[in-house]
């Protein structure tokens, strides 16, 4: 990843946004985001950065207009590009994330008339562009579930559970490829058919183990023909040779600190999003190009 002072020198301007934008977009010059066509754009003089196509069935006999934010998440805003590209940056370079109130500090300022929700919007905004590709996870996978919430006895007293267990938190479950990809989904229900789903939409048919818990949801992978171990927890054992969820686990740690530490609280109806942009981070870590991979994910 480039320095901030980097990326300022080379986003200096409107069109320099732009341009990287059509760039990252259409590497092999600019597609119609309606039909999808190469053939019969043509670039409008008298608008950078806006085309028309002509190509049969695509907007009639005037053609289809479009610009290079056209079916993106900049599509329609008036806020810069240069803010956008800005709060996009430091959302992804920041290991355990940053609040929509410390970018609107950093960026906006105190002074500028700018509204606090108008940066909260854009930040989820960008993480709604964070779903990047699912990919079924190879090798050794690590599959775990945590739930995600304040613990009770921190809450007012009129706010505070009558139940025991996980009363009140929002579940999630995650699958970890080692030293590879990691996704991350928040689930209704923590039974047998949820995780084995999970497992089976995330993880290849062709692993050479999957490593869980003792959890009992976990039972029947065998069965439907994983190579499936499991260390247990609520006997102390944590490793066994390969069989362990380490690296899911500080991915989880990590998270927790990133909501703890940065956002305090997160809600339910906001958790995926969350996950998306800690999972996008942690997949594009070693990436030199993760940004430009990022906006080419912001079409809509």
């Amino acid at each position: 990843m480039k320095t901030i002072d980097a990326f300022d020198k080379q986003f200096p301007t409107e069109d320099a946004c732009k341009a990287y934008l059509v760039a990252a977009r259409w590497p092999n010059g600019v597609m119609c985001p309606r039909c999808h066509g190469k053939e019969r754009i043509y670039h409008l003089a008298s608008k950078p950065f806006h085309w028309i196509c002509k190509n049969l069935g695509c907007g009639g006999k005037n053609g289809y207009r479009f610009s290079a934010l056209t079916h993106t998440i900049f599509q329609d805003t008036k806020i810069p590009l240069i803010q956008w590209f800005k709060v996009g940056y430091l959302m992804l370079v920041a290991k355990k994330g940053v609040s929509a109130l410390q970018l609107h500090r950093v960026i906006f300022g105190k002074h500028t008339g700018s509204d606090y929700r108008t940066t909260w919007y854009m930040c989820h905004r960008w993480r709604s562009a964070m779903q990047g590709e699912v990919i079924p996870l190879t090798g050794e996978v690590e599959v775990d579930e945590m739930y995600v919430g304040g613990k009770d006895k921190n809450r007012h007293a009129s706010k505070r559970m009558r139940m025991n267990g996980s009363s009140g938190k929002v579940a999630v479950i995650g699958a970890i490829a080692r030293k590879g990809m990691v996704i991350a989904k928040a689930i209704e229900q923590v039974n047998a058919e949820t995780l084995q789903g999970i497992v089976q939409e995330t993880v290849a048919d062709d692993v050479s183990l999957v490593a869980t818990d003792d959890h009992s949801g976990y039972r029947n992978l065998k069965k439907r023909g994983y190579p499936h171990q499991s260390v247990s927890h609520a006997k102390g054992e944590y490793v066994r040779g390969h069989v362990h969820t380490a690296n899911l686990d500080s991915f989880w740690s990590l998270f927790k600190r990133g909501i703890m530490g940065s956002f305090h609280h997160v809600s339910k109806a906001y958790l995926p999003l969350y996950l998306n942009e800690f999972s996008f981070r942690h997949n594009a870590r070693h990436n030199p190009d993760a940004f430009a991979e990022l906006l080419t994910t912001s079409n809509r």
